[in-house]
């Protein structure tokens, strides 16, 4: 019946009623017609339909209404961020019902350029269905004030359902229902800490996202069942890697280590790269407990001083880890690779490996670039140095053929023994970190293409190309700069792109622009439908080489296993599969999503925190973007605060659209992204994750 219903709503692009439909499909029966309203409705109910005021039924996509999330604001209104297009405006009266965080159906009502406004028509799905924030009493009655700013209803908790909780803690609530107008009402779940207690800061983040640092008491009960160490029966089928040369490369506090690598020189010049993958799903077994957490996490999240792990530590720390001079199982993936970094063959197989020396970044790139070898590293010079050689190699190919390098730093906030920033710097990528970067790419890709060419089920790591419209508004923005480049967009490719950067390299705010450019892609995803990794340049590309923090590559291992390995490839399987993978694709891109917005977002909080002992210090910094509210900041360690326009106070300041800068109404003086800036802080507040700056004046410093 869907099908039929879809022929004749594609074949005009109108809307019909019940009884319009009734007759094109020739129905004259009340079982049909009973068939026909229950499908109408469930393709409704699934978005595939869109149903008029006047009952008249038509396509989704063809109607004037347009699906995405809400984001909020505490004054009331919002703006709804919709996927591959540009946000809408919801005015605090067109919001109907709807709050932050909310899955809605918008529809359009006015256009200026390229702003939207919009109301919102229907709430698809009340995603905020957990609130964190602290817990306050007023006149006898208990509320949380919430975490959430862009939230804008009030929350009272009942009062047998408080759990104790007193004035000052953090909890986590679950909203029950609404009350009345934007009051609703809910029930405390779990007792996060004190406000003041000692890491409570980042748990509240965590918890927003629904990421849990503990484990339930069955997931810790079933590790029982996982051995310290290899046993004898687990090496068979196995081939013996023990005594060749393999060793791991992480950085110096990183305890779950996925991945080891090995090189040789081959008779025939070509090089023979081996990476060798924690065999984590020979431990996690699908329908456990251990699983389905594992499932339920997705990921392994990195919040300043602590890691919420995917696996327990007994896993991930433990007899999951590479660690030096113990066996483990592993997931071997041997290359031959030529001079040109093609790979020529490879071999796939289950190994046990027991690596010689956990090695760190920071001595690695003492050897390959500074020529100083630590002491213990000796016997292992050769081979770091032939694997320079082959890393070298991998990433000319890779750029030959379009790979991406934005070379956006990312922030390390450096933290006390109670958690509190004491220091934010930038992290290093010296050459250690990209060879690493390089292997596990080549092994990604390698893994990938087989099964592909296999032409069965399995999980992709893919990166679609960016829309024709947002990088033409990107290069419109960098000629209004006054900066050319040569670029046709007719075509979009990695070349083009990488032919972009490379125009943009010399430019002092080149990792501005540059994040500014990886901004107007598209995210990269799980799916299970392989469509290449644009930024990477590649036709085929998986997650294999991080299945201790990351489902999918767990994912990864289990159909390796059953397809080389266990040469199960009936159509039992298969089908299962393919039943199973969209569902693991799209709930592991969720949890990824969610992983690194909480990870930003204790990053913002923390460089808030660290700036509120610095309030009154100057510091040089960049501008970073303009807006018509005032101008973020950006400093040396990648800190961003903001100026406001009412700080600008040696002239009345005004945005202009039209050069993406503040001009002042007197002076004529501007303020445009890349110009240097000197700035004091002005304010700081955790809470909000906030900073505010002034413009440096000389003469105040002097004064006081």
């Amino acid at each position: 019946m869907e099908e039929r219903i879809l022929e004749i709503l594609k074949r005009e692009n109108k809307a019909y009623s019940v009884q319009e439909l009734e007759d094109l499909l020739n129905i004259n029966d009340v079982e049909s017609l009973k068939e026909l309203i229950k499908t109408l409705n469930e393709m409704e109910d699934n978005l595939v339909l869109y149903r008029s005021n006047k009952d008249r039924f038509m396509l989704f996509n063809n109607s004037h209404l347009k699906i995405g999330k809400l984001i909020g604001n505490k004054k009331g209104y919002g703006f709804v961020d919709i996927e591959g297009d540009e946000d809408v405006y919801i005015a605090s009266t067109n919001m109907n019902g709807a709050i932050h965080s909310d899955k809605v159906i918008v529809e359009i009502i006015s256009k200026k350029g390229m702003e939207l406004e919009g109301r919102i028509v229907k709430v698809i799905d009340r995603n905020m269905k957990r609130v964190v924030g602290e817990i306050y009493h007023l006149d006898g009655k208990c509320y949380i004030n919430s975490d959430e700013n862009k939230l804008n209803i009030r929350i009272m908790i009942d009062k047998d359902k408080t759990m104790g909780a007193m004035d000052g803690h953090k909890v986590l609530v679950k909203i029950l229902g609404k009350l009345k107008d934007n009051i609703y009402h809910g029930e405390v779940v779990k007792i996060i800490g004190h406000k003041n207690d000692p890491g409570v800061d980042i748990l509240s983040v965590a918890y927003k996202y629904d990421i849990n640092d503990v484990f339930p008491d069955e997931v810790i009960s079933y590790l029982d069942k996982i051995p310290d160490e290899v046993l004898e029966e687990e090496y068979k089928n196995r081939r013996d890697l023990r005594d060749k040369e393999i060793f791991t490369i992480d950085g110096d506090d990183t305890k779950d280590i996925d991945d080891a690598i090995s090189i040789d020189k081959l008779s025939n010049g070509n090089y023979k790269l081996g990476v060798h993958i924690a065999d984590v799903s020979h431990y996690v077994k699908e329908q456990t407990p251990l699983d389905e957490e594992a499932f339920a996490r997705g990921t392994s999240v990195y919040l300043a001083d602590r890691v919420i792990p995917m696996l327990p530590h007994k896993l991930s720390n433990g007899i999951c880890s590479l660690n030096p001079n113990v066996d483990r199982l592993a997931v071997s993936c041997e290359m031959e690779i030529d001079n040109k970094g093609n790979v020529v063959s490879y071999d796939i197989f289950e190994s046990v490996i027991k690596s010689r020396i956990q090695m760190t970044y920071k001595k690695v790139n003492k050897i390959l670039e500074e020529n100083i070898v630590p002491e213990g590293y000796e016997p292992y010079e050769a081979s770091l140095r032939l694997m320079k050689e082959l890393a070298d190699i991998l990433r000319a190919n890779k750029i030959r053929r379009g790979y991406m390098d934005f070379e956006i730093d990312e922030a390390k906030i450096i933290v006390d023994d109670d958690g509190k920033a004491i220091d934010v710097v930038l992290r290093d990528r010296g050459v250690g970190e990209k060879l690493i970067e390089d292997f596990m790419i080549a092994a990604n890709e390698t893994v990938a293409t087989c099964i592909y060419f296999m032409e069965l089920p399995f999980v992709y790591r893919v990166h679609g190309e960016p829309s024709e419209e947002k990088i033409t508004n990107f290069l419109k923005f960098v000629s209004i700069l006054g900066y050319h480049v040569d670029g046709k967009m007719k075509d979009i490719t990695p070349h083009a792109m990488q032919n972009i950067l490379n125009q943009l390299k010399d430019k002092k705010e080149f990792h501005i622009l540059s994040a500014m450019l990886l901004r107007s892609m598209q995210k990269a995803v799980y799916d299970y439908k392989n469509i290449g990794h644009f930024g990477l340049g590649s036709k085929c590309y998986t997650h294999f080489t991080s299945p201790i923090r990351r489902y999918p590559d767990t994912t990864v291992h289990r159909l390796l296993h059953k397809y080389l390995f266990e040469h199960r490839l009936d159509n039992d399987t298969i089908s299962y599969w393919e039943r199973k993978l969209p569902v693991i694709t799209a709930h592991t891109s969720e949890r990824e999503q969610a992983a690194a917005n909480c990870e930003r977002e204790v990053d913002d909080m923390k460089m808030a925190e660290y700036m509120m002992n610095h309030i009154g210090e100057s510091f040089d910094g960049i501008v970073s973007s303009v807006v018509s509210f005032g101008m973020f900041i950006e400093l040396p360690n990648s800190i961003e605060g903001l100026i406001k326009l009412d700080d600008l106070t040696d002239d009345q300041y005004v945005y202009d659209e039209t050069t993406f800068a503040l001009v002042g109404v007197r002076t004529k003086k501007r303020y445009r992204l890349g110009d240097n800036i000197k700035v004091t802080v002005k304010a700081a507040n955790k809470d909000a994750k906030t900073i505010d700056f002034i413009p440096y004046k000389e003469e105040e410093t002097n004064n006081k």
